[in-house]
């Protein structure tokens, strides 16, 4: 039998150039290095190292230190699009572009063809998976509907290889839309495991669009479970499911893995034994394993490594494919920025630290890059984020209502269940 698992636990979502300077107290701020970047240093050191001076950039007129501005701005505009939304920051773009612009014909090209970019991005941006937020609201199954009206996933893809490409298409088209700024965002000040303290905020509506479509997966796969009357189809579908998981995990898409093996270890589903005896179990089990918490998801962990060097050497994007099981992530990252100070006990910017979170998040931006290798049937997209989906309550329900309650206490809730959403005693 699977382990059981409540709803409580979902997600509840070189050197720089010149050398270093002697500190006050005789030290060199700018050591140890990291591979030729300091490893810490006080902020006026890094600001010293970071703004051009006479003496650090000889040539650094506007027109000669234009390029290097240009190369910030397009990087910084590139990577980080969601920093221009606010007016000011848009404000100080146009400072930058008056003052540099008039100096040479190609850096007025240049800032036009950056500026148009950016615009570009930003309007993308405000085109997201945030519309698709609104479809995560699951319209609730309260019990099951009737025959004539009731539609089922099988009916509208019966291969399991089929639904996993659908599936990473999902996951990949809504990882695209999460930039990395909105990890930093959703932990100021703010506890992202905390379940009745939110981490999301309105710069972060892609992340959380992102988390509660893990939770909506996992309740679209209790309730396709508990949705057929007979066991034989009720096994046939968690078989199906079983496979659909082993293709996600062998095309390295990890989160709808989890996804699905947590919609299956719901309390609801686990305790349809008379189903589950019918199920040819044994590969289930070995994708349990894979995705095991013991040992802070050791085996997990190693898979996650193996997919990521294949992705590094893939000749094709089909190989390219990595998309880790987003929760983990979330929560790897929120101990680390908790876990490691700011600044070391000389006052000194803990840079390795730093390193640390860009080394993480920038692995997520190469991962969320990969064009989907999969050609997409909007029919069965379609069906994962409009089907209905039974609440909590509503599984329970069909759960007692496909096999009968054991105990006492499952006979309670079945009579209580049966009161408030049936109106029957």
């Amino acid at each position: 039998m699977p382990r059981t698992l409540s709803a409580s636990d979902m997600v509840t979502p070189g050197s720089f150039g010149p050398p270093p300077t002697e500190s006050t107290d005789g030290e060199q701020t700018g050591q140890p290095l990291l591979k030729g970047a300091p490893s810490s240093a006080s902020l006026d050191t890094l600001i010293q190292h970071l703004v051009p001076t006479p003496d650090y950039y000889p040539e650094a007129r506007v027109r000669k230190f234009g390029p290097k501005l240009l190369q910030l701005l397009a990087e910084w505009t590139e990577t980080f699009p969601r920093d221009f939304q606010e007016e000011a920051a848009i404000g100080h773009m146009k400072d930058v572009v008056g003052r540099i612009a008039p100096c040479d014909e190609a850096y007025r090209k240049r800032m036009h063809q950056l500026l148009q970019a950016l615009h570009k991005k930003l309007a993308a941006l405000g085109q997201g998976p945030e519309g698709l937020v609104g479809a995560d609201k699951p319209i609730s199954y309260r019990t099951k509907p009737p025959a004539s009206i009731h539609r089922e996933l099988l009916g509208v893809c019966n291969d399991p290889y089929t639904l996993a490409q659908q599936l990473t298409h999902v996951e990949l088209e809504r990882l695209r839309h999460i930039g990395p700024e909105e990890f930093v965002q959703a932990f100021v000040n703010k506890d992202p495991l905390s379940s009745t303290q939110p981490c999301f905020s309105d710069k972060t509506n892609n992340l959380e669009a992102y988390v509660k479509w893990f939770n909506r997966l996992c309740y679209l796969v209790a309730t396709e479970i508990c949705m057929p009357a007979k066991k034989k189809q009720r096994a046939q579908v968690i078989e199906f499911f079983i496979d659909v998981a082993r293709e996600c995990f062998n095309i390295g898409n990890f989160n709808s893995l989890m996804a699905i093996i947590s919609g299956m270890n719901m309390s609801p589903v686990s305790r349809l034994k008379k189903t589950w005896a019918k199920v040819k179990t044994a590969k289930f089990f070995i994708l349990e394993h894979q995705m095991d918490p013991t040992g802070n998801f050791c085996n997990y962990r190693t898979a996650l490594r193996g997919a990521a060097h294949r992705s590094l050497t893939a000749h094709s994007s089909r190989e390219k494919i990595v998309i880790p099981f987003f929760s983990l992530l979330i929560k790897d990252i929120y101990f680390l920025n908790e876990g490691c100070a700011n600044r070391l006990p000389n006052g000194n910017v803990n840079f390795e630290k730093f390193l640390e979170l860009a080394k993480q998040v920038g692995e997520f931006i190469t991962w969320k890059q990969v064009e989907c290798p999969f050609e997409q049937d909007p029919s069965i997209t379609h069906y994962l984020h409009t089907a209905p989906i039974f609440s909590e309550d509503g599984l329970y329900l069909a759960s007692y209502e496909s096999e009968s309650p054991e105990n006492q206490t499952e006979k309670e809730r079945w009579k209580s269940l049966r009161s408030s959403i049936l109106g029957k005693t």
